[in-house]
């Protein structure tokens, strides 16, 4: 006996592969049989009738893909959503499924001509009647599930397609009878997986493997306990039936050649309407608005790359670009979101780029209170390298000590209401701190293409390469030091042991001596190997200047802590004349300050050492005030941890044999870092050779 239930299907008379669409099509372009598609069809349609009623409607010609009637809408009761095909080969199918949901009583809505939306194969009602699932990211956007909610009256759950094999939900998820949902988990992000597990019952989730997933399992047609697919393997049929669902297999590998089978080529056109459930979606929108050079510093691709990558929509509502080079530009972008949590991750990132919420004279930042020393609220603002401002009480204003991984602290001062960057710890009862992403914004320098490309250091903006040139970088890097010193600026150095192994130390030595570094930062290891290198002329046991082991060696450095921990010191075993050269003996002599952060690895330690972590920070963050360069010379745990604590605008040049290391340095998103792969030793010894060439111009005006 049929079921009331009613699809609707088109039979293949026009039925080929004419053009490429999605995967599957690549390869088959007019390879797939007539015959074997009518007969594949027909066995599927008949199958389906001896289970409900099955409606046709015409095929034309010139419209091969009408066979897939999934894609001509979405039916809930007598409501019919049009589909808007987002590729031109399909557009004309449009109006002869429009005119079939007329003619069939129902009450047709349209879509904004612009807003792809393809039907039931992105828009899948719960077997239950509970809620819709949406998809979006290859053939639907993310702004056509408002429309759906508020037409159908309905909860919409939006669901991110990542594969571009499923480049449709129904591919990779199918909605079974009492709750159950039969779908792969490999099409979905991480966001998506997660909405499913919150609103599907672990004993109600059947999740395939990629093998029954290619052969299209999930683009099954579900009548009541019967399951009707393509192809599925055993293990799947065993699942299936465990919870009493029949599994019947009908081949429809013509079908697949152009990316469908059975779900493709049906659109249940009897859903019920459940009157309890009403609209409702999690979809949400902002505008934002860019300035800048937006296009030939690459920020506007950028940023509608960060939305789409982090699970968002656009659309750019407009562009004005600036007429002359050393015009600017200004765009405003409609941004969409699944859900609040997901804005609020685009958005944090936007803000790295400059972006302004709009409209952004009527937001203020959101704040919470302390409630715990040392605890911010939840959902805090994470700060970033770049200026930041807050908007309070209808104004701007401007956060002290910016650096990154922060939260901004709002605290009432007899001057007025000031906001500051401060690490987690520093947070006090009293405070109130920036929450969410409005009130929000990040000042970015517009400078023409011009002035940028004048400043020498542009070159190496944000860049990591083995292949570059070490001369050139070591060029740049020494005009800027000699800049620096000669203006009375102030350079930081970050270094690792390394710089002692590789015969590096004499070279930074002479850095200090000569007035181009203002502090040291580093570990235990750097002062111990230095020290162990100019009291005894070794680095690690190997005699630095021979490159052998001695005898005994493994047990210098052991000497070397033991001897400055007797004199108290590094400062006082210099002042007896224990230590006569070398990196720590010029930062004592030139009254370079330096801290030295420990870890749990560290022999000794040195006296001068610190092993309280927070006091290292600490120093570290005072040192670091008022750079305007950090050379940071193999160590990765110290650099990053400095480029943490580092605003933008100071410039910074790691320098590491290992490309991991000057490729998270540059991660953190400074147009003023390079990365450098290179032998640190090599790049030292070019840099004061380079230096010895210069001829400062401060120096020459001097004389």
């Amino acid at each position: 006996m049929s079921s009331p239930i009613r699809f609707l299907m088109c039979s293949p008379e026009h039925y080929d592969v004419d053009y490429v669409i999605n995967p599957w099509m690549e390869g088959n372009i007019h390879k797939s049989s007539q015959q074997r598609a009518v007969e594949q069809w027909q066995k599927l349609y008949h199958v389906l009738k001896d289970k409900a009623i099955v409606d046709l409607v015409p095929p034309e010609k010139g419209w091969p893909d009408m066979v897939f009637t999934a894609n001509a809408g979405l039916v809930l009761g007598e409501t019919a959503v049009l589909s808007r095909f987002l590729h031109k080969e399909r557009q004309g199918e449009e109006p002869y499924f429009k005119k079939w949901f007329e003619n069939n009583g129902f009450t047709v809505h349209e879509l904004p001509q612009d807003l792809p939306f393809e039907g039931a194969g992105d828009a899948l009602l719960d077997r239950e009647g509970r809620w819709l699932w949406a998809g979006y990211g290859f053939r639907s956007e993310l702004d056509s599930h408002p429309y759906l909610a508020k037409w159908l009256d309905i909860e919409v759950l939006s669901l991110r397609l990542i594969d571009e094999r499923f480049y449709h939900l129904d591919t990779c998820f199918c909605p079974l009878a009492n709750g159950y949902l039969l779908y792969y988990p490999g099409a979905f992000d991480s966001y998506s997986n997660h909405l499913i597990e919150m609103r599907v019952a672990p004993e109600k989730r059947i999740a395939i493997k990629e093998a029954d997933a290619v052969n299209f399992a999930c683009n099954a047609v579900n009548v009541e306990s019967i399951v009707i697919m393509n192809k599925a393997s055993d293990n799947l049929k065993a699942r299936l039936a465990e919870v009493n669902f029949q599994v019947i297999e009908t081949p429809l590998t013509e079908f697949l050649k152009a990316g469908g089978a059975a779900k493709c080529l049906t659109l249940r056109v009897t859903e019920p309407v459940r009157e309890e459930i009403h609209a409702t979606t999690q979809v949400e929108s902002r505008v934002i608005r860019m300035e800048g050079h937006l296009l030939d510093s690459g920020l506007i691709n950028r940023a509608l790359d960060l939305i789409v990558d982090n699970g968002g929509s656009f659309k750019v509502l407009n562009f004005h670009l600036g007429e002359q080079r050393q015009s600017t530009s200004d765009a405003q972008v409609s941004v969409s979101a699944p859900s609040h949590e997901v804005m609020e991750t685009i958005f944090s990132h936007l803000i790295d780029l400059g972006a302004v919420n709009l409209p952004e004279d009527e937001r203020d930042a959101k704040l919470q209170p302390v409630t715990q020393n040392g605890v911010a609220p939840d959902d805090f603002y994470v700060s970033t390298i770049y200026p930041t401002e807050v908007r309070i009480n209808g104004k701007w204003v401007k956060v002290q000590n910016q650096r990154m991984d922060g939260a901004i602290a709002i605290t009432q001062t007899p001057k007025g209401l000031v906001a500051t960057c401060k690490i987690l710890r520093d947070l006090e009862v009293g405070e109130e701190v920036v929450v969410d992403v409005q009130g929000i914004r990040t000042i970015r320098k517009t400078e023409s293409r011009e002035k940028r490309n004048a400043e020498e250091f542009s070159f190496m903006s944000a860049g990591v390469s083995s292949e570059r040139r070490v001369e050139l970088v070591v060029e740049q890097v020494a005009w800027e030091l000699r800049q620096i010193r000669d203006s009375g600026g102030k350079v930081v150095v970050t270094a690792g042991p390394v710089v002692i192994h590789t015969g590096g130390g004499e070279h930074l030595s002479r850095l200090i001596r000569e007035g181009y570094v203002q502090g040291l930062l580093g570990g235990n290891a750097i002062a111990v190997h230095d020290i162990e290198q100019s009291t005894m002329g070794t680095s690690l046991g190997v005699d630095m200047s021979r490159g052998i082991a001695v005898r005994g060696g493994h047990r210098h450095h052991l000497k070397a802590i033991n001897t400055i921990r007797a004199h108290g010191s590094i400062a006082k075993a210099v002042e007896a004349g224990v230590i006569t050269h070398g990196v720590m003996y010029e930062c004592v002599k030139n009254n370079v300050p330096f801290c030295l952060a420990g870890s749990i690895r560290d022999d000794g330690p040195l006296p001068d050492t610190r092993m309280d972590l927070i006091q290292a920070q600490s120093e570290y963050a005072k040192l670091l005030e008022g750079t305007e360069m950090i050379l940071m010379l193999s160590t990765m745990l110290h650099s990053i941890g400095v480029g943490n604590m580092t605003p933008a605008g100071v410039k910074m040049v790691c320098v590491d044999i290992n490309p991991a290391v000057v490729t998270k340095l540059s991660d953190r998103g400074s147009v003023e870092s390079v990365g450098v792969v290179t032998d640190v030793g090599l790049f030292l010894s070019l840099l004061v050779q380079q230096l010895d060439k210069l001829t400062s111009p401060y120096t020459a005006k001097m004389a």
